[in-house]
């Protein structure tokens, strides 16, 4: 086996890690906490989830992006892992600022949250789309 070879069954093996994380906090973890926890906990919770699971899946993907550098579909994951990045450090932080000025009384937040928080799920599926599209391409 040639050191490409072990290099592109590693980039398929970390995608295989980035989809299943990716499937069990959105499907699994996520869901589990807001009806399981009672709101003083889960909401907490999340937030010291989120920043955990956007380092751990944008790390997998640059891994990936870096052992599939000699495949095209390496640049899409390197903008999975910007995208893992922004999440983390300029979407996340302003979600979080909206929703503790909605849970203080603020009106105005409440629609700046709903209107960020979607977007946080929009991306994340496109996320999730984009990894398991590029696994597909590689696998076929």
């Amino acid at each position: 086996m040639t050191a490409l070879q072990v290099l592109d069954i590693s980039g398929i093996f970390l995608l295989s890690l980035v989809i299943g994380g990716m499937f069990f906090f959105a499907t699994i973890m996520t869901p589990l906490v807001f009806t399981k926890l009672p709101p003083d906990i889960s909401g907490p919770f999340i937030r010291k989830a989120f920043p955990i699971y956007s380092q751990v899946m944008g790390g997998l993907c640059l891994l990936a992006a870096l052992a599939l550098w000699n495949h095209p579909e390496a640049l899409p994951l390197a903008i999975v892992f910007l995208l893992f990045l922004f999440g983390w450090l300029i979407l996340m932080p302003r979600i979080n600022h909206h929703r503790d000025e909605q849970l203080a009384g603020n009106k105005v937040a409440i629609s700046k949250f709903n209107r960020l928080h979607k977007f946080s799920v929009v991306l994340n599926s496109l996320q999730l789309t984009t990894v398991s599209v590029v696994f597909i391409r590689l696998i076929i």
